[in-house]
């Protein structure tokens, strides 16, 4: 089980089992909030808890998720999903840069292109311990 909190520690998250790799995102809001991601659903493998204020694009009537941090510290604790997928599920990452460095160092990072092509990028062989330490 991996767990992450925000500064203060009244927000945190839990995900479990194998997280997978570990996505780095280039688009406007994940650049500037130096976040990665590892994905899953709300409530199943992951679970977010504590106060949660959150953040949707002013304007944008397609954006389709939302940020939640902590209103004490603002830490960026994960994004969610503002729409359910057909299964009624609703997909989650949380900020895997909340969680411990020894816990998380080895994961593979994924690239994604959300400035530009929406593409994932090819793999490059680093992981968390690369950009992080």
């Amino acid at each position: 089980m991996l767990r992450g909190t925000c500064h203060c520690g009244a927000a945190h998250w839990t995900l479990e089992g194998d997280p997978g790799s570990i996505t780095a995102c280039n688009c406007t809001l994940c650049c500037r909030y130096c976040t990665l991601w590892a994905y899953d659903y709300a409530d199943e493998r992951i679970r977010v808890a504590g106060p949660m204020s959150s953040y949707t694009r002013a304007g944008k009537e397609t954006s389709s998720l939302e940020i939640l941090f902590c209103p004490t510290c603002a830490c960026v604790v994960a994004w969610r999903g503002l729409r359910l997928d057909a299964a009624g599920r609703r997909r989650i990452a949380v900020n895997v840069r909340l969680a411990a460095p020894e816990a998380v160092a080895d994961l593979a990072i994924d690239h994604f292109d959300g400035l530009d092509t929406f593409d994932d990028l090819p793999r490059d062989g680093r992981c968390v311990r690369d950009l992080w330490f």
